[in-house]
């Protein structure tokens, strides 16, 4: 706004005086704003300030009483300079922006959660482990008061927790189990760190979103280094037939189509007759956990137990149902997963990932680029690949370097002279 400049009309008493009781005079102050004296009687007169909206509108604000029948005090009698000093503080008040609201790190998860739950799969399992790990010991603290030691310090504890055992419903929770080995202390550290992946994610996003104005304080904490190197089990071609046959239809028709395809318990689940391409010799595999559909070519083997799956089928009937048509919900895989194995002699039992496992441990012993193999198992990142396949695929090159033939080239006995 210009500067407050003198007006031979209102910036004296004796000025005002010749004015007309009842009208409002203006003094513009910029911006749409101006400064408005009203002549109440002879005597006396007021003080307010006209601020335009955004709208265009106006509203017009009281500042108190002029001057002349009592002498100024700046607060309740102003003069003309005062006045302008608080017509022009009462403007940028009222363009200021409101006040933000404290943002907390509760309140900043309940927004994350509300987006991804329309953005990414695993909804369920994302918002267990935000309220198990991460609300009771930092859901209270204000995101702006946030600091690297505090973070890091709840993470090296959160590593320290001994693993918490799943429970059926209604059951009471067992004692949880410590970390003893090295083995399991890495894993619990592999575990603290997705865990602060999350909440990287939540204040990633609060910042994202304006409900805080720094993320310098987060970006500092490292998770744990050197403890996301898993110890992928697959199974032998032995193990896995034995497996297959052990295992009861129609549950022995989604283990072999994991071990044609790699795909996932949940994407055998809900796939549908339709997604199937017989004329392609592949199945298609709607979005998942990364959130992207692929496209899985199969073997000659797998196109002829798919086709037999389908085989008088709707398109829009499960290609894989259980024994009384309906669909494999979530974790009716676990007994007969645990029976199969036991009666294949499988020990210890394996989870049904591990049949994802063994199809990618396949393709890399099989040579496959590990970026292929990254695309037909849908993994989001090339990383997640690596972490779990490249060691296979090294162990082949080695086995392939091995097969070279050896020179015979005749050793150099001679020893030159040092200069």
């Amino acid at each position: 706004m210009a500067r407050t400049v003198r007006d031979t009309k209102l910036d004296t008493p004796e000025a005002r005086l010749r004015l007309k009781v009842g009208q409002r005079y203006f003094r513009t102050l910029g911006d749409g704003a101006a400064l408005c004296y009203r002549k109440t009687t002879d005597k006396y007169g007021t003080w307010s300030v006209r601020i335009r909206r955004e709208d265009g509108t106006y509203t017009l604000r009281a500042l108190g009483m002029a001057d002349g029948q009592e002498d100024p005090d700046g607060n309740r009698v102003l003069d003309f300079f005062q006045a302008n000093d608080m017509a022009r503080e009462e403007v940028r008040r009222f363009h200021a922006p409101a006040p933000r609201a404290v943002a907390t790190v509760r309140k900043a998860a309940e927004k994350y959660l509300e987006w991804y739950r329309e953005q990414r799969k695993a909804y369920a399992e994302t918002k267990a482990s935000i309220d198990a790990h991460i609300i009771p010991e930092l859901g209270d603290v204000p995101i702006s008061e946030l600091t690297k030691v505090q973070i890091e310090d709840w993470l090296l504890a959160l590593a320290r927790k001994p693993r918490r055992k799943r429970v059926g419903i209604g059951k009471k929770r067992k004692p949880e189990e410590k970390a003893e080995t090295e083995d399991a202390r890495r894993a619990r550290r592999a575990t603290a760190n997705r865990v602060f992946t999350m909440l990287r994610a939540i204040l990633n996003f609060a910042f994202q979103q304006n409900m805080v104005d720094d993320d310098k304080e987060w970006r500092k904490v490292k998770p744990f280094p050197n403890v996301d190197t898993p110890v992928i089990r697959y199974l032998t071609p032995t193990d896995a037939t034995r497996l297959v046959n052990a295992s009861p239809i129609p549950f022995r028709h989604l283990v072999a189509a994991a071990l044609h395809t790699g795909a996932r318990y949940s994407e055998l689940a809900r796939m549908l007759v339709a997604d199937f391409n017989a004329h392609h010799g592949s199945v298609h595999i709607q979005p998942g956990k990364s959130g992207k559909a692929r496209n899985v070519p199969l073997s000659v083997e797998g196109q002829e137990f798919f086709a037999a799956r389908v085989a008088g089928k709707a398109g829009n009937a499960l290609i894989f149902a259980r024994s009384d048509g309906s669909a494999w919900g979530k974790s009716y895989q676990i007994r007969p997963l645990a029976e199969a194995c036991a009666t294949a002699k499988v020990a210890p039992a394996i989870s049904f990932h591990v049949l994802r496992h063994t199809y990618g441990s396949a393709l890399a012993k099989a040579g496959v680029p590990l970026l292929t193999i990254s695309k037909l198992l849908g993994h989001a990142d090339m990383r997640i690949t690596s972490r779990h396949y490249a060691h296979i695929a090294d162990r082949e090159l080695q086995t392939a370097v091995d097969k070279l033939p050896t020179l015979n080239m005749k050793k150099d006995t001679k020893v030159r002279a040092i200069r």
